[in-house]
């Protein structure tokens, strides 16, 4: 029983100690407020929110577009969000038809016009997907906000902005990113309908 708690507990350590230096990060660098700014500024302009990762960052990118559509702390007008990740016949047509590396590039070009923002998750910052669909976004003048790891990948000098947790663990990067589009949405909301934080 003393080894099932000592792994519950390291567990939970470990996932506190990494949100606690990422906390300290933005506390040095507000280059995260300059992230949110640009969600609201994307919204008072008009554009939208393209998201995409894989796995458990498709999870990610299908509940952030989840939380602007409906909403987070309060009712308010929905804010236009699409997680790529969400059409299976069209994902798997691009997989089938142009491979699996196209199937969020090929949906940008589809749906992504000038001002919008794409929201790249990836905990490795190199899922060739990803990279393939920045590249579309960079010609189309798509401004690309990256979620990733402590190394930052191969994204990390392709982004607007890169936002890289503090751990090389996978876990502990998506519980922060996690909580990173969390404080998007409470600020989003904020700033653009007048209401406080609850």
């Amino acid at each position: 029983m003393k080894n099932q708690t000592n792994v519950v507990l390291a567990h939970l350590e470990e996932s506190i100690k990494t949100s606690q230096i990422l906390l300290e990060n933005f506390k040095k660098n507000l280059e995260f407020v300059d992230v949110c700014n640009l969600f609201v500024k994307t919204y008072k302009s008009g554009n939208k929110v393209l998201i995409a990762g894989n796995g458990g960052s498709a999870a990610d990118a299908q509940h952030f577009a989840g939380e602007l559509v409906s909403r987070f702390y309060f009712d308010r007008p929905p804010l236009r969000a699409i997680a790529l990740t969400t059409d299976t016949s069209v994902l798997t047509a691009i997989g089938n038809d142009y491979g699996y590396d196209d199937i969020f590039a090929r949906q940008i070009r589809a749906h992504g016009d000038a001002g919008d923002i794409f929201l790249a998750i990836t905990t490795s910052g190199n899922s060739a997907n990803i990279l393939k669909a920045i590249a579309a976004c960079k010609e189309m003048g798509i401004a690309v906000i990256g979620l990733t790891g402590e190394l930052g990948g191969k994204i990390k000098g392709l982004c607007d902005h890169c936002i890289c947790v503090p751990s090389q663990s996978t876990p502990r990067i998506q519980e922060c990113h996690l909580i990173i589009e969390h404080t998007i949405c409470a600020y989003v909301e904020s700033e653009l309908f007048c209401e406080g934080f609850h």
